[in-house]
């Protein structure tokens, strides 16, 4: 995908002087004080912002925080924390300006964290008048925000139609490299790990998936639908057995191309949901009416790992057990492990499966981690996403 990069834009000389507005993901979670619990997010947008002031450039940084009403501004609605902390980041004071959208004040080499964006009024329905307006603040529009680029909305759409340049921020640029080197043009073979509590949830990214991958591993409850659809019995375990129809023509469109879906050939059960219930390892041909599957079995994962250590190129979306629980984690630690070990090119997202990386410590290991849940499943279901055609759009002129 061609677009403008900021890199570019910073490296030829071309930022300096100039007024950049960069849409940032800061939406990071809080306590009931205020404080920030996590700032992965708010680490992440660093690179970007320092690469604007290195170009000296005279930066205003944006973001959305939480789920604010329009036009009514709230304490809680702040982004005050989110100042605060990118002021420890980058080493010197961030004002927060309120109120932006009739004009802000900003010189050469220095930032300014605008106000939460989702307050302005079309914010969300990608206002054309709000658009313009936010527009007019900027020489060049940055999108650093990948955890919203499935949105169209007016920080993430808008502004970049009608800004004289429109570009991807280096947090962007990385998303789309790393998903364009994982499903556009992938080294073969192309495994792909979709694991989850539902097939509904997961049916479009399964069914596009299987379109292009080698090998499709299902988890979870997931592949309990696909083991009734292969004729197993799976006890209480989570399932949708409304859907075992669609689970076959996944089986059968993988089948056709010589492509397969593995089917668990032993897993782990438990009488019932519970940290401290009894795991039991059994052939998958022998689960009974009261067994819950969960997690893969030691030899099903075993036989997966390997199947990884020859990939070529990983995507990997979910873990394939109750990893939270000590006794059924054998299964998604193993899968890490595999695919950190593995030459592959590995590209992974998803809340529960960037929580199995970090308890796995393997994040140096992963080819890319990517920042976008919603906006990462929206990829694998084969979707162009809006920023995307934007800054495409943007960039073919």
């Amino acid at each position: 995908m061609n677009v403008i990069r900021f890199s570019d834009l910073c490296a030829s000389g071309q930022a300096a002087g100039q007024r950049v507005f960069i849409r940032a993901d800061l939406n990071v979670p809080q306590a009931d004080d205020g404080s920030i619990t996590e700032d992965t997010r708010i680490r992440a947008s660093v690179p970007c912002i320092q690469m604007a002031l290195a170009a000296g450039a005279a930066v205003m940084v944006t973001s959305h925080l939480g789920r604010p009403t329009e036009g009514e501004f709230k304490p809680e609605d702040s982004l005050a924390p989110v100042a605060k902390r990118l002021g420890e980041l980058l080493g010197r004071e961030v004002p927060l300006v309120a109120n932006w959208l009739g004009g802000v004040t900003v010189e050469p080499g220095q930032v300014v964290l605008l106000e939460n964006c989702r307050v302005n009024k079309g914010e969300k329905k990608n206002n054309e008048a709000l658009a313009r307006q936010m527009a007019q603040l900027c020489n060049i529009y940055v999108n650093d925000a990948f955890g919203t680029a499935h949105r169209a909305e007016g920080t993430t759409y808008g502004i970049a139609q009608f800004a004289p340049i429109a570009c991807a921020g280096p947090l962007l640029a990385a998303e789309i490299d790393a998903i364009g080197k994982a499903l556009a043009n992938p080294k073969r073979p192309l495994a792909a790990i979709v694991a989850g509590s539902k097939v509904s949830t997961k049916l479009t990214i399964l069914k596009s998936l299987s379109q292009n991958v080698d090998q499709l591993i299902v988890g979870g409850g997931i592949a309990n639908t696909f083991m009734l659809a292969a004729g197993l019995k799976i006890g209480k375990s989570l399932a949708e057995a409304d859907l075992v129809g669609e689970a076959k023509a996944v089986i059968e469109a993988m089948k056709a191309r010589g492509a397969e879906v593995p089917i668990p050939t032993d897993v782990v059960t438990a009488k019932t949901f519970a940290a401290d219930a009894v795991a039991t390892v059994k052939k998958a041909t022998d689960v009974a009416d009261d067994d819950m599957i969960l997690d893969i079995g030691p030899e099903t994962a075993a036989k997966l790992a390997a199947q990884l250590k020859q990939a070529g190129t990983i995507v990997w979306n979910g873990p394939v057990g109750v990893f939270e629980f000590a006794a059924f984690e054998n299964g998604t630690k193993v899968i890490a492990q595999a695919i950190a070990e593995s030459s592959a090119f590995s590209i992974a997202g998803g809340g529960d499966t960037l929580a199995a990386i970090a308890k796995y410590g393997i994040e140096d290991q992963v080819g890319y981690i990517s920042t976008g849940g919603g906006a990462f499943l929206e990829i694998l279901e084969g979707k162009t996403l809006p920023a995307f055609e934007i800054l495409a759009k943007r960039a073919a002129g």
